[in-house]
């Protein structure tokens, strides 16, 4: 998400200029601001537009499927294409698209034809744009930023995330009650700006390449040769994946157990929100953390934290102690995410950002994929509490999985 121009030459002794003296990260910041407010008011609004059409919570876990699932199946030629192609370009097409996709749910609702398959195929096309965009972002990033500034600009990039998941669910629930369909509509303008502050921005936003005679197989293959030969990265993607099909799910969980609950959809926003307060948290400590403990410290610390949290959310007996363990679970993802992340994009050469990304985000939304199918139809066939347990024992073995493996006990400092 966050862009700077190119960096000029330093001395070994001094630190590069800061993240904010660049007049083109400054806007695409602030487009993406606006941008991932807008994604997370429609997220709230997917799942409870659904169980409002259905009642069903399996189909409100198909839907959200359907959004991740393109990871899934692209991430591969995915990551090829955006080392290949203009991912400023790329960028561009995909927000334009992932609008176009948005408007078409309240134009359908007023032209009174809004049907099921509507929002799964909305959900599909929005998800497949969501990847060329993801990948060509990622891939720009460690280019232009130093290596020293890379657990920084990752932890302003979650801080941002995590204030529109503050914003988001809040102004949803608000939208959604001004009508079922206004939040798609405020998601569609959302990447409209998003679109106006890329079309602004000089940078490039990838180095002079020349038009590649390769075959594209043999492009995805030297990035899934990269990865298979770091088994530190590979094992990091493993268990990213474990974390997101663990996680998926949390949504429609807090939403079930938050109706359970009586509370109503602005309410549930609100709720919703206090995730982002803990990603905001978990964003600040992530980034400065990162400088001062090892990588597998930070890791395993948090992946024990997360599994005595999550069972709790089985025994909260009110909105506000549902709202704390909510904020709870997200500040510790959120520092393994700053950590992770920043940690890979400085280890993977640039020229393969885009591909080795593309593997890694393909092993990491697989998780969703299986995640959201699997907590929709335990939700539906065992109940919340006993799916939430379930999910417990799941995240307590991937921490002593964590906790055993190899070669987290030999992680390169890289920061220093």
């Amino acid at each position: 998400m966050f862009i700077i121009s190119k960096k000029k030459k330093t001395l070994p002794h001094q630190k590069p200029a800061s993240l904010w003296h660049n007049r083109d990260y400054l806007l695409l910041l602030s487009g993406q601001i606006v941008s991932n407010v807008g994604t997370q008011v429609s997220t709230l609004a997917f799942p409870i537009l659904i169980l409002a059409l259905t009642g069903s919570p399996a189909q409100a876990g198909f839907v959200g499927t359907m959004r991740v699932i393109p990871y899934l199946l692209l991430s591969l030629p995915a990551g090829a294409l955006v080392d290949r192609w203009d991912r400023k370009r790329v960028m561009i097409l995909c927000d334009t698209g992932r609008a176009l996709c948005l408007a078409s749910i309240p134009i359908a609702y007023a032209l009174g034809h809004l049907a099921l398959i509507q929002l799964y195929l909305v959900s599909l096309f929005e998800g497949i744009l969501f990847v060329f965009f993801n990948l060509a972002e990622v891939a720009c990033l460690p280019r232009l930023v130093s290596k020293e500034q890379l657990a920084e600009a990752t932890a302003q990039n979650v801080t941002v995330n995590s204030a529109s998941y503050l914003v988001g669910p809040a102004l949803g629930g608000i939208l959604y009650g001004l009508g079922k369909f206004v939040p798609f509509l405020t998601d569609a303008l959302s990447y409209i700006v998003s679109v106006i502050s890329l079309l602004f921005i000089k940078v490039k936003f990838q180095g002079e390449h020349t038009a590649s005679q390769r075959s594209l197989w043999v492009e995805i293959k030297e990035g899934l040769s990269w990865l298979w030969h770091e088994p530190l990265i590979r094992f990091i993607g493993i268990l990213g994946s474990a974390v997101h099909l663990m996680g998926a799910g949390i949504v429609i969980i807090i939403i079930l157990l938050a109706q359970h609950l009586h509370a109503s959809t602005f309410v549930i926003g609100i709720l919703l929100a206090t995730d982002g307060i803990g990603g905001i948290i978990g964003a600040l400590i992530g980034g400065k953390m990162s400088k001062r403990f090892r990588f597998q410290q930070i890791v395993i610390a948090t992946m024990w934290l997360w599994a005595i949290i999550w069972p709790l959310l089985a025994f909260a007996s009110n909105i506000i102690m549902l709202a704390a363990l909510l904020c709870s679970l997200y500040l510790v993802i959120t520092i393994f995410d700053v950590t992770q992340f920043s940690y890979r994009l400085a280890l993977i050469p640039d020229e393969l950002q885009g591909r080795v990304n593309g593997v890694y985000r393909m092993i990491l939304f697989g998780g969703d994929t299986i995640g959201l199918m699997l907590v929709g139809v335990l939700l539906q066939t065992l109940g919340t509490v006993t799916t939430i347990l379930i999910y417990g024992a799941g995240i307590a073995m991937v921490a002593l999985v964590a906790t055993l493996n190899p070669h987290m006990r030999r992680t390169p400092a890289i920061y220093s």
